[in-house]
């Protein structure tokens, strides 16, 4: 019953973390400090990704009626929009996907560690600032997702790249990072970070269930269920929160939120 808990814990820190730009990684690696899981080291790298399952079915839910491509009734409809806005978010995912496949060991042996962690917390609250400031009296460019052209996902995923290789650096900080550079509306960039999401952490998921294997004792399966579902009702009320916020506030407060966890981060290990 503790571990079932804990991991309701973790699924609520990931349901938070996961689509507010303040990095899901920074905020697990700092709770499992002070609340660890009693699993094996391979269950808690595969837990640390596939929670995310969870998180994705909140947006399936919330934004059914825009990714869906099919429209069934008397005449069924192929909407031609919502697929040219899928073969987008695939382009997007080309540069994240093709690194994280060939060094997706390397890169967790070499950057997986609160010093890595903290110092892309810090790096990214700076460039959201600066970035906010830079923006302050300027339109953005681009203010609906159809706006979006193949050019600019591929740009967005380049971004998406860096969060990929460094942890802590947040993936929906860094897509939104990207966007919000290249002139994308924070609305816009929040949900096309949204909706990069679903193959992005379906494709991580299922290599992390892969190398893992399928062989759960019902205790560890118990575990994952429930704290993806707790992800998913956590991160429904976390979006909706999320899209009401920017419409009227900027993203530095996020900013100065992850240069105080990052701080934070550095000061505990630096004494631990």
């Amino acid at each position: 019953m503790i571990e079932i808990l804990k991991a309701i814990l973790f699924g609520v820190v990931e349901g938070v973390t996961e689509w507010l730009p303040i990095s899901s990684t920074g905020h697990m690696i700092l709770l499992n400090e002070f609340v660890t899981l009693d699993v094996s080291p391979e269950f808690w790298e595969m837990f640390l990704v596939v929670i995310q399952l969870g998180a994705i079915m909140a947006v399936v839910l919330l934004f059914w009626n825009k990714i869906f491509p099919f429209r069934f009734g008397r005449k069924p409809v192929v909407r031609k929009d919502v697929f040219s806005l899928w073969f987008k978010i695939l382009t997007a995912c080309i540069p994240a996907a093709v690194i994280g496949l060939a060094f997706d060991d390397v890169l967790d042996a070499l950057f997986y560690n609160p010093w890595c962690v903290a110092v892309a917390l810090i790096v990214f609250g700076i460039a959201f600032i600066v970035i906010e400031n830079r923006n302050k009296n300027a339109s953005p460019k681009i203010t609906e997702l159809s706006g979006i052209t193949y050019q600019t996902a591929l740009m967005i995923g380049v971004f998406q790249l860096l969060a990929a290789v460094f942890p802590g650096t947040s993936r929906s900080g860094a897509t939104i990072v990207g966007a919000l550079m290249i002139g994308v509306s924070r609305t816009v960039a929040a949900e096309f970070t949204f909706f990069l999401a679903i193959p992005v952490m379906l494709g991580a998921s299922l290599l992390k269930i892969v190398k893992f294997g399928f062989a759960f004792t019902g205790e560890e399966a118990a575990i994952l269920l429930v704290g993806m579902a707790s992800a998913f009702l956590v991160s429904v009320i976390v979006i909706r929160f999320l899209l009401s916020y920017i419409r009227k506030h900027d993203f530095k407060a996020f900013g100065w939120y992850r240069i105080a966890l990052g701080a934070l981060v550095l000061l505990y290990f630096a004494v631990a």
